[in-house]
C-alpha cells in the first residue's frame, strides 16, 4: 500500500522523522532551493501538512495542494495557519495542547524568579571574581507574596497561576469570560486594569488576530517601572515597538520574554538592553514534551488516514 505523502515544512527531531516515515511518505519543503516549484511538482500527490506553529501553512501554500486532506501542527499555536483558507477547502486542522502546557508553566515562572532575583546576573558575580573582590551582590526583588496578573487563563495560564499559588501570590487574571474553575483568583476584564494590579504581568494567551498587540502602550504604562511582562506565548500579543521604548526609558521595569517578532533575528535593540531576560523559544523545549508534541502529530495524521476520529482536532 502506496504511505501518504505529507510535505514536511520545518525540520523536526531526527527521532520524529524516523516515526513519520514508517507510515508517510516525507517532502521537505525547508531543503527546498526552489520552494515553489518543489510544491508544484509534487502537488498532484501531497494529502498532508506537517508544520511547527510558527511557520504554518498560509492560503497560497493550501491552495496549490488539490488533494490537500489535513494540517498537522507541532505546537499549541496554530495562528500561522489560515483557517478561513482550510475551512473553504474542507481541510482538517490538528494542533498538540495539553502536552507542552506544564514545561511552558515552568520555564514561564523560572524566569519570573530568575529575572526577580537576577539568577544569571549573579552567577556573573561569582565568576568574574566581584564576589572576592567587591563583596556580596545587589540586592534584588522578592516574588512571594507579589500581585501577578494573567493575561489569557487557558490550559497554560491556569498552570502559571497554580505555580505562584504555592508562593502565596495575589493572583488575578483577564479572559473573555470569568471561569468557574478560578474562584480563589480575581477576575479583571480590562488588560489594563489587570496591569495596574500586577507586579508580575504572565501572557499567556493564543495568538491571532483577535490578540494582536493587546499588550499595548497602555497595558506597559500600567505595569509601569517597577512591573515586569513574562511572554510564554506568541510575539504578536505584544506591541514589540512600545515594549522596547518602554524598557529603554524605564517607564517599564523588566520583560522576560521567550517569544520575538521575526525571531530568530529578533529587534538588536533588545540585545543592548539590562533590563530584559531573553530566551529562544524553547518553552516547550524539553525532550519529554518534544517527544510526546511529535506522537501527537504523527497520531493525528495515522488517525485521519485510517478514516479515524482526530485525536486533538482545530477544524
Amino acid at each position: 500500500m502506496t504511505k501518504p505523502h505529507i510535505l514536511q515544512i520545518g525540520p523536526y527531531p531526527t527521532w520524529d522523522v524516523e516515526e513519520l516515515e514508517k507510515s508517510f511518505t516525507l517532502l521537505k519543503y525547508y531543503e527546498a532551493k526552489d520552494a515553489e516549484a518543489f510544491v508544484a511538482e509534487h502537488a498532484d500527490k501531497i494529502t498532508g501538512i506537517a508544520t511547527r506553529g510558527e511557520l504554518g501553512a498560509n492560503r497560497a501554500l493550501i491552495e496549490a495542494l488539490p488533494k490537500l486532506e489535513i494540517i498537522s501542527v507541532y505546537g499549541v499555536g496554530y495562528d500561522a495557519v489560515d483557517l478561513t483558507a482550510a475551512k473553504e477547502h474542507n481541510i482538517r486542522v490538528t494542533n498538540t495542547p495539553d502536552v507542552l502546557t506544564q514545561d511552558v508553566a515552568d520555564l514561564g515562572f523560572a524566569m519570573m524568579m530568575a529575572a526577580s532575583r537576577n539568577i544569571i546576573g549573579a552567577q556573573q558575580w561569582v565568576k568574574s571574581g566581584n564576589w572576592a573582590s567587591k563583596g556580596m551582590f545587589p540586592l534584588q526583588n522578592r516574588v512571594f507574596g507579589k500581585k501577578v496578573g494573567i493575561l489569557g487563563l487557558g490550559r497554560i495560564g491556569y498552570q502559571v497561576a497554580r505555580r505562584c499559588a504555592a508562593f502565596d501570590m495575589d493572583i488575578a487574571y483577564s479572559d473573555l469570560v470569568e471561569h468557574d474553575y478560578a474562584k480563589d483568583m480575581t477576575y479583571v476584564q480590562d488588560p489594563v486594569a489587570l496591569a495596574e494590579h500586577a507586579d508580575f504581568l504572565f501572557v499567556t494567551l493564543t495568538g491571532g488576530a483577535a490578540t494582536k498587540h493587546i499588550v499595548n502602550k497602555d497595558v506597559i504604562k500600567a505595569l509601569g517601572p517597577n512591573g515586569m511582562i513574562i511572554n510564554v506565548s506568541r510575539a504578536s500579543n505584544i506591541d514589540e515597538e512600545a515594549l522596547l521604548g518602554a524598557l529603554a526609558d524605564g517607564s517599564l521595569g523588566f520583560a522576560a520574554l521567550d517569544v520575538f517578532e521575526g525571531e530568530p533575528n529578533l529587534d538588536p535593540r533588545f540585545l543592548s538592553l539590562e533590563n530584559v531576560l531573553l530566551q529562544p523559544h524553547h518553552a516547550s523545549g524539553t525532550f519529554e514534551t518534544r517527544k510526546a508534541m511529535g506522537k501527537l502529530v504523527r497520531d493525528n495524521l495515522i488517525a485521519h488516514f485510517d478514516g479515524r476520529e482526530l485525536i486533538s482536532p482545530v477544524l
